[in-house]
């Protein structure tokens, strides 16, 4: 549905964003990331305990490739 649109101003967009103005039927942004973490990491809320005394985390990643997004378009 059409829609009259004032004054806008763009200020920064992040290489996995996306802007847009009027009428659109599919946006796909495309942006991937892999995110090592250790025990605990992503653990939140009020007076958390977290006892990791040995820890390691395995970055090891022998296939280099893990899924690209050649073919999402």
């Amino acid at each position: 549905m059409p829609a009259l649109v004032g004054a806008v101003q763009v200020i920064s967009i992040g290489t996995g964003g996306v802007f847009n103005i009027g009428d659109v039927f599919q946006i796909q942004p495309l942006s991937s990331a892999k995110t090592y973490s250790g025990a605990g990491s992503f653990n939140t809320g009020d007076g958390l305990n977290v006892y990791n005394h040995q820890s390691a985390t395995n970055t090891f990643d022998p296939d280099v490739v893990d899924q690209a997004n050649a073919f999402n378009v």
